[in-house]
């Protein structure tokens, strides 16, 4: 059924002048899911076939803290976030050796919270980079040294998360702002001038239903402009919500895809679309946007429940028509949807993938499937059938292998814990 709520929000008004810097290539990774936050990388040398040829691992190095964040790669740097035992900071490292360029504390202390360490993705803009801390802040630092250009805690605006695990957003830059989710209960969405961070506005979302727990999750915002209205769709506590992006204001949200422990998936845009999915027995939604007078309404297309798809955490990645996930709560077996149907291509149930939830990364017509346990599958993006083209164990694993896989000029970054690898996967 069409959500349609309608609710009055602070505007206020903003301009700013963007400061000369490099600006990433078509061929970097400046942010969290890469350059359109869909986990799709631009990478054309892939080496396809890992049953003939593994991937080689060209270095191994310590020093990037203890956490979950992925990483992001422009100019030939590489940043992201890590706990040390007094501190959570931003490390940037060269992208040719692993080599630490610079390190910049952000906390007074390591966060506590239940899996503690790091979850933030840096967000690359320029000259500067932002990031979400676990505990509820987000910083603008410079890129060249590290130096702190901003911060602002997030109790500004009465900040809170569904659960217990610490804020695990990577900020997204658009035009003049950076936006973030505190979770408020009259800020759940904040814009702020992403040179100052004044704010320019906050989104106040009313309730969507019973569903959930109050507060942000565990995902991050992605632009939508559909209906002709640009958009910020995010999955929060309660459920998928979007706010205009003018002004913040409050046009449409679901709740049955909400589920009570953790909502974590970033949604999938495709046009006037937006599919969604959380795992703990919960499922997935398909929802149509259209216009709603001077705002916008979500219309479920279907709703697939938790034993036809359902993505705990790793992501979905639209190709052409089809999605593509690992599927289950806490596992990682490939299935293929057609995602304007909902019909269940393909799904591939097997010891081999039996290695817990998987982050999945799309390179070159194919996945690349990293389990938690550390197993690294590669599988073709096509709806013809399943098709493994091979898999591997990397020379290190610790705990939960949690962390996105980043391919960028021919190479694959794995961050686990405190260790980066970075294997070649060039044709060559």
């Amino acid at each position: 059924m069409p959500v349609r709520i309608h609710c009055a929000l602070m505007l206020a008004a903003c301009a700013a002048l963007l400061l000369p810097g490099p600006s990433a290539s078509a061929a970097d990774w400046p942010q969290w899911r890469g350059p359109n936050r869909d986990g799709m990388s631009t990478e054309s040398n892939f080496n396809a076939n890992w049953k003939r040829q593994k991937p080689e691992l060209l270095w191994m190095v310590d020093g990037m803290g203890s956490g979950y964040a992925s990483v992001s790669v422009v100019d030939g740097k590489l940043f992201t976030t890590g706990n040390d035992d007094n501190s959570q900071s931003v490390v940037c490292a060269d992208a040719a050796t692993g080599d630490v360029l610079w390190r910049r504390e952000l906390t007074d202390s390591a966060p506590k919270h239940g899996y503690e360490g790091s979850r933030c993705t840096p967000t690359v803009d320029g000259d500067r980079l932002y990031v979400v801390t676990s505990d509820g802040r987000i910083s603008c630092l410079s890129t060249a040294d590290g130096s702190l250009v901003w911060s602002r805690d997030f109790d500004d605006w009465n900040g809170q998360m569904m659960s217990k695990w610490g804020f695990s957003e990577s900020p997204l830059v658009d035009g003049d702002w950076v936006l973030c989710t505190p979770g408020g209960p009259d800020a759940m969405i904040v814009a702020l001038n992403k040179l100052t961070g004044e704010e320019v506005w906050a989104a106040d979302v009313p309730a969507i239903g019973e569903k959930g727990k109050d507060g942000a999750a565990y995902s991050s915002i992605v632009i939508s402009n559909a209906a002709g209205v640009k958009q910020y769709v995010q999955l929060v506590g309660r459920g998928v919500i979007g706010v205009r992006a003018e002004d913040g204001k409050f046009l449409w949200g679901y709740n049955p895809v909400a589920n009570d422990v953790a909502n974590i998936p970033t949604p999938v845009i495709a046009g006037d679309y937006v599919f969604a999915s959380t795992g703990y027995g919960t499922g997935s939604c398909l929802l149509k946007l259209s216009p709603d007078g001077d705002g916008v309404k979500a219309e479920e297309q279907y709703f697939l429940n938790a034993k036809t798809f359902q993505n705990h955490h790793g992501g979905i990645i639209l190709v052409g028509d089809h999605l593509y996930a690992g599927h289950q709560h806490n596992k990682g077996f490939p299935i293929c949807v057609e995602m304007k149907s909902g019909d269940v291509t393909w799904f591939k149930q097997s010891r081999d993938f039996n290695h817990g939830s998987a982050a999945i990364t799309y390179v070159d017509g194919q996945l690349i499937f990293r389990y938690q346990d550390g197993f690294i599958a590669l599988v073709e993006a096509t709806p013809e059938g399943f098709q493994l083209n091979g898999m591997f164990k990397p020379a290190y694993q610790e705990g939960n292998s949690w962390s996105h896989p980043v391919v960028v000029d021919g190479k694959m970054y794995l961050r686990e814990q405190d260790k980066l690898m970075c294997y070649d996967v060039s044709k060559s």
